[in-house]
């Protein structure tokens, strides 16, 4: 595309006195929790008119057309780039800074915040921000190197949660520069959880999650499967997509332990708001997370939760009071957790009605959106 292409498809007050500034949003096209948020705030930048949003994907191999489509046909502009290599990214990145002119680039994930910032400092971005959306990322001692050698460069470094701005820390970023915006969801989706009374719901298990390495499956089924042995059988729906290598991994294991009747695997689902307001219990089981949106989700939904109890879930879920916490990859604690919600039906609506009302006093979008559009127009 060339650079008039892009300038007539911006169209009238593209230019660098228009009085929204372009802000480019630069983030994988996996749709993973980090797309999510760019999302939400570009679409919310539309609503607001304070700032005029640009999403660009990076491809990956399960880059969903309809669902960049999707957007498109919401009026948001979309673009994806190639994905096959760091240098064909980077090169394609910075042809499009230079057509597109933005003011900022917000540079969300890992390594995303790395070829984002390389390239629109190749490109003359005249802002840089990063969105550290991940509390463990794979900082080879290469791209530990990149990541400070960038951070004088950028305005500000952007962490998720307070554990993800810790991390940061750690990792060498200046303090000056570090903050924490937490993620929000759009609370509307679950209005209707007010008028779902728990004993009407269903007593199953509920697990909204891509599968990839950072997320915990295989724990969760082998929990299923210690559960049984206790005499307890609930249907486990898992929602998400993902690399097909972790979902054959955790069908395997499904079918090695003979749970396929209680086993259902949804793939992208786009009715969860609803799975989970008919479900009594959410399920987060995972290695590592930054500010886990699927379990404000569930927590929103009114439903009972359970987490691995890790940076980011800690800061989210309050042990015995807004759902339970568990050792990380222990599966015989997270059966025992399940257990019990699932005997004490009780317990399980207190910590679900304490739960929602954490989330709607804490974790809606417009606190989030009016954060990342104060500090983007002070810039």
């Amino acid at each position: 595309m060339t650079k008039n292409v892009e300038s007539r498809q911006l169209g009238d007050g593209a230019g660098p006195g228009s009085e929204a500034p372009r802000v480019l949003h630069f983030v994988t096209g996996g749709f993973s929790g980090a797309t999510q948020v760019a999302v939400d705030l570009c679409l919310a930048s539309l609503r607001t008119g304070r700032i005029r949003p640009l999403l660009v994907l990076r491809r990956k191999r399960n880059t969903d057309a309809a669902r960049v489509q999707a957007l498109r046909d919401q009026g948001l502009q979309v673009w994806v780039l190639p994905g096959w290599s760091h240098l064909a990214t980077l090169w394609a990145l910075r042809r499009l800074c230079l057509a597109l002119r933005p003011r900022v680039m917000m540079a969300h994930g890992f390594p995303e915040h790395l070829l984002g910032r390389w390239a629109a400092l190749w490109a003359g971005v005249p802002v840089l921000t990063q969105v550290e959306h991940n509390s463990r990322e794979r900082y080879s001692a290469w791209r530990l190197w990149q990541a400070r050698r960038l951070a004088p460069c950028s305005a500000k470094l952007i962490g998720v949660s307070e554990g993800v701005r810790r991390r940061l820390l750690e990792l060498g970023m200046p303090a000056a520069k570090t903050l924490a915006i937490p993620n929000g969801i759009d609370l509307r989706r679950f209005e209707a959880a007010q008028d779902r009374p728990f004993a009407g719901r269903l007593p199953q298990l509920v697990m909204s999650a891509r599968f990839a390495r950072q997320k915990d499956h295989l724990t969760l089924i082998r929990a299923l499967h210690l559960l049984r042995q206790q005499g307890l059988a609930p249907k486990l729906k898992l929602g998400g997509a993902g690399k097909a290598s972790y979902r054959r991994a955790a069908e395997d294991l499904v079918r090695r332990l003979d749970l396929q009747a209680q086993v259902e695997f949804l793939g992208h689902y786009g009715q969860m708001p609803q799975l989970l307001m008919d479900s009594q219990i959410c399920v987060l089981a995972t290695h590592y997370e930054g500010m886990p949106l699927a379990l404000v989700e569930g927590m929103a939904a009114g439903c009972a939760c359970v987490a691995s109890d890790v940076v980011g879930v800690s800061e989210v879920l309050s042990q015995g009071e807004t759902g339970l916490l568990v050792p990380e990859g222990d599966a015989q604690a997270l059966a025992d957790a399940l257990a019990r919600l699932l005997r004490e039906p009780g317990l399980a609506e207190r910590l679900g009605r304490a739960a929602r009302a954490r989330a709607l006093a804490e974790h809606g979008m417009p606190l989030m959106i009016q954060r990342y559009e104060d500090l983007l127009l002070s810039l």
